[in-house]
């Protein structure tokens, strides 16, 4: 018997049990959600190979309603596609929602019981939240670091001059990871990771891109957990090796900053020096291992979710001049065209703002917030089983034709007088997720895209590249860890 039917035997094997067990008087006894009935061996597996399960599970809970009972592979899925039932779940059922479910390739390095994104509410992640909030992404040191993103702005539109100058078009996205990069690279670190335009940081960008990718890929392994032991796609394998390359870059710059402090002391310089005080002082609220695994965090995190809103607001722009105009004529009225834009002019700019809000709403950055939970819970009268793992999906609710009005147009005008934000309190509205595992990076993101996207308006015009006209703009999406664009974006910028 070859190894192929060996796991398909011992995956038949292992899911007549499973039936079986469901059988018993206490499951019997259990109202599960609706959904639709499951395969053999696979459930319903076969309903997320068209590539964008977010769109087909928002089809499917049409028919099956908001809380939808799913079984991928083994493992019980719960899929909330409502607003409603999103906040019965993740506002007054918080903390019984606040696990996430852990993809095997994260295990890699034992990232999973290393990483504030990962770790169970404990009080391990409690103090880790609470440091990251309180020395990166509080309202204090944003303002403290704001000119810091005022300069990698500036040099984000030096680069689009320069290509401008020459008629050469810029790939949008790939930009804004740059500038993103080297902010974080700086905040964290103080110093740029290279010229942010040139490809001498090509090796750590790649990385962290293969990490991003690697993780949203599709994992046998995520679906049959008896099959950990033999990680037979490899995701575990290669995550090991990305993870190794950027863990020893980080334990490198630790060790040239430790040499540092040998000289000029313990001053607080940037967050690097800044964790390094904490473990000295308290090392039982973060170890060295713990400073890397911070550090791969925020880079994986914070990266692809900042440029794929970029890219997608000008994406949508490029498709819709009209919209771009008006946001352009915002500007010019309000700052001045071509002049620089300032955070604090962003408040007086409340059209952008909807630019930002309605690109959130058809793009948010991950299409599913991921909960897992631990214990039977009650959720409008059905019973979510021990262990199930639970999507919201923040796509269909941004998408919801009972609260939207033609839903899949971009309009920025319908939140002109809509008091919606995205801070997690407006369940119509939750691109960064809520309750207490809402992202703790929410603050900078709504600071860096706003400033980024409204300076690339006011100091060019755009161009798509080549004779595509707006109607033939692609705008496809590829799902992954997080919902980018599938063909990057290309536009020429020309200047006033």
């Amino acid at each position: 018997m070859d190894f192929q039917s060996i796991v398909l035997a011992t995956l038949l094997a292992w899911t007549l049990c499973l039936l079986a067990k469901r059988c018993s008087t206490s499951n019997l006894a259990k109202k599960l959600p609706p959904g639709p009935v499951p395969l053999p061996i696979i459930g319903n597996l076969h309903h997320l190979l068209d590539g964008q399960p977010h769109k087909f599970l928002a089809l499917l809970a049409q028919k099956y309603g908001p809380v939808m009972n799913l079984k991928l592979g083994m493992i019980n899925t719960v899929v909330i596609s409502s607003s409603t039932m999103a906040k019965q779940a993740l506002q007054n059922q918080d903390l019984i929602f606040s696990s996430r479910p852990i993809l095997d390739a994260l295990r890699a390095h034992n990232h999973n019981q290393l990483s504030v994104i990962w770790l169970p509410v404990s009080s391990k992640w409690r103090t880790l939240r609470k440091i990251l909030i309180s020395s990166i992404f509080s309202d204090s040191k944003l303002d403290t670091n704001q000119q810091l993103r005022d300069r990698k702005i500036q040099e984000l539109i030096m680069y689009c001059q320069n290509k401008g100058h020459v008629g050469e078009a810029v790939d949008l996205g790939r930009a804004a990871f740059r500038t993103t990069l080297n902010l974080l690279w700086n905040t964290i670190f103080s110093k740029d990771l290279a010229d942010p335009y040139s490809d001498s940081a090509k090796e750590f960008k790649e990385l962290i891109r293969k990490i991003m990718e690697e993780a949203g890929k599709p994992n046998l392994v995520d679906h049959f957990p008896f099959l950990q032991k033999f990680d037979l796609q490899g995701s575990r394998r290669r995550m090991t090796g990305y993870f190794t390359k950027g863990l020893q870059l980080f334990n490198d710059l630790i060790d040239e900053r430790l040499e540092e402090r040998k000289v000029r002391g313990s001053k607080n310089i940037d967050l690097l020096d800044l964790l390094l005080n904490i473990s000295q002082e308290r090392p039982e609220e973060i170890d060295r291992t713990q400073i890397l695994h911070v550090c791969l965090d925020l880079f994986v995190a914070g990266m692809d979710t900042s440029s794929s809103t970029l890219e997608w607001a000008m994406a949508e722009l490029l498709k819709n001049p009209d919209i771009m105009a008006k946001a352009q004529a915002e500007l010019a009225d309000v700052i001045g065209k071509g002049k620089q834009l300032r955070e604090a002019d962003v408040t007086h700019l409340p059209y952008l703002q909807c630019v930002i809000k309605e690109t959130l709403r058809i793009h948010p950055p991950s299409p599913f917030i991921p909960r897992k939970v631990e214990q039977d819970v009650i959720l409008c009268r059905y019973t979510i089983p021990k262990d199930s793992q639970v999507l919201v999906n923040v796509w269909a609710i941004g998408c919801d034709s009972s609260i939207w009005e033609s839903p899949l147009i971009f309009k920025p005008e319908r939140f002109w007088n809509l008091q919606v934000d995205v801070k997690g309190q407006d369940f119509e509205l939750i691109p960064f997720g809520t309750g207490r595992r809402i992202c703790p990076a929410l603050r900078l993101a709504m600071r860096m895209v706003p400033i980024m996207l409204g300076s690339l308006l006011n100091s060019f015009q755009w161009k798509l590249e080549g004779d595509i006209t707006p109607m033939d703009l692609d705008m496809e999406e590829k799902s992954g860890f997080t919902l980018a664009k599938a063909q990057p974006l290309r536009a020429i910028p020309i200047p006033f």
